[in-house]
């Protein structure tokens, strides 16, 4: 049986700094990421704010599509989130 996979951005502020990123358990990688509990980027850059996420049905997809997003020019990725989050609103609540 294959794991659920998410691909999830998260923002230091509007139109701030951007991550993206693939877990199979969004709820406690957010989690680790607004405490400091992830050592590199988003903690060197306060990027906490979840913006975007998409599910998938396994992880190999979700990798897929988080290497795929990653190449995405910085404007289609803005243009994504402000698809479905226009006023860039934190999402963990929401999960």
């Amino acid at each position: 049986m294959s794991k659920q996979g998410f691909v999830y951005i998260l923002a230091s502020k509007r139109n701030g700094t951007l991550y993206v990123g693939v877990t199979s358990d969004l709820l406690p990688r957010i989690y680790q990421h607004k405490h400091g509990l992830v050592d590199g980027f988003t903690k060197r850059h306060h990027v906490h704010r979840l913006v975007h996420f998409q599910t998938f049905d396994d992880m190999a997809s979700a990798i897929q599509h988080e290497k795929r997003l990653k190449r995405w020019k910085r404007d289609w990725k803005i243009a994504l989130i402000e698809k479905t989050n226009p006023r860039w609103l934190d999402l963990t609540n929401t999960l």
